[in-house]
């Protein structure tokens, strides 16, 4: 169980803060929530308390975890999709569902090597700022830099090596 104050990652949200636990009323029985806000976006979530792990809420990473992925992010490879477009749209969704930050970066750097190739979709331009916010806004409260400062890290980072797999 977590606290207030501890800093928390949500699979497709990003990281947050546990500002609040709270007891509210839903459907005639008591639930506790974790009232969880993200720095980065400003979202608030409540999310319950006897699901947050099963909802694959965890712990940060901790800086120097951080830091070794940003540079292992060159090395990453980049998957080239020989299906159609929904076929990746599904592969890098569960990619995100996962909570894996590696997974996160895969996605991440797969797009946007995509995008500088060829262009997205309506829907993959969607998913990449949906990834970068994931794996940034985790990034930032780990470390506590600028999330743009983080954003160019990542963007150097992804450029740095292309693997075909």
């Amino acid at each position: 169980m977590f606290r207030i104050g501890d800093k928390v990652a949500h699979p497709m949200h990003g990281a947050g803060v546990i500002d609040d636990i709270v007891t509210e009323m839903v459907a005639g029985e008591k639930q506790d929530y974790y009232v969880f806000r993200m720095p980065v976006g400003g979202l608030t979530l409540k999310i319950p308390t006897v699901s947050g792990e099963t909802n694959g809420l965890r712990g940060v990473w901790d800086i120097g975890r951080v830091y070794q992925l940003i540079q292992d992010i060159a090395g990453l490879e980049v998957e080239r999709f020989v299906g159609s477009w929904n076929q990746r749209y599904r592969e890098n969704m569960e990619k995100l569902k996962s909570g894996d930050l590696y997974e996160v970066a895969r996605v991440v750097k797969s797009l946007l090597h995509r995008e500088h190739e060829k262009g997205l979709s309506t829907g993959e331009r969607k998913m990449l700022r949906t990834a970068k916010q994931i794996l940034i806004s985790e990034m930032v409260l780990s470390t506590g830099e600028d999330y743009n400062d983080l954003e160019r890290q990542v963007h150097t980072a992804a450029a740095g090596g292309v693997k075909d797999s």
